[in-house]
């Protein structure tokens, strides 16, 4: 079974890898057939062991190689697939679609966050079977009220997010 670990918080803020030393950090672990995509922390690969323990094991061994709190999210390539498959936004020219890659109960608190935030009149958001979609014009990410949530400490545990076109080249690699 094939999976990807989505990295948070890899190569922004002063944390910096190279990909290639991630990679060994995996291999070490007991993955198989491990490979980077793209340098913001997504970590194709195989398990040697069950799915469920994963995340526990490559969190800490990704702390103590890189000496910082390492948050990661494992998903497998069917579960991938059912998030490219029901992403709820037509593509825009000048619009980026995220997905965000988080634990359970997360998306509530998200679509909250959005509903409560300020200037959003060109945005969307949705929540298809516990996946969190948002819309957002080209250029906006980051100056967005909601798009400032994605550097909130308290959310560094539960939660990262990918473009929708990391998702798709995800795909495209794994199988």
């Amino acid at each position: 079974m094939k999976f990807c670990a989505f990295l948070r918080g890899v190569n922004v803020n002063g944390t910096s890898m190279k990909m290639k030393d991630v990679c060994n950090v995996f291999s070490n672990s007991g993955m198989q057939n491990v490979q980077s995509l793209l340098a913001s922390g997504n970590i194709l690969f195989e398990p040697e062991n069950d799915a469920e323990t994963l995340k526990p094991i490559l969190e800490k061994a990704m702390s103590e190689a890189f000496s910082y709190e390492a948050f990661l999210f494992v998903r497998s390539l069917e579960e991938i697939k059912s998030i490219a498959e029901n992403i709820p936004f037509e593509t825009k020219e000048d619009f980026h679609n995220y997905v965000f890659i988080s634990d359970k109960n997360t998306t509530k608190d998200l679509l909250i966050f959005f509903e409560n935030a300020n200037n959003k009149d060109q945005e969307s958001a949705k929540i298809v079977k516990d996946v969190f979609y948002w819309q957002t014009p080209k250029g906006n990410t980051l100056q967005s009220d909601f798009g400032k949530i994605l550097g909130k400490k308290s959310l560094k545990d539960k939660l990262t997010s990918r473009n929708f076109n990391t998702i798709e080249k995800i795909i495209t690699k794994l199988k």
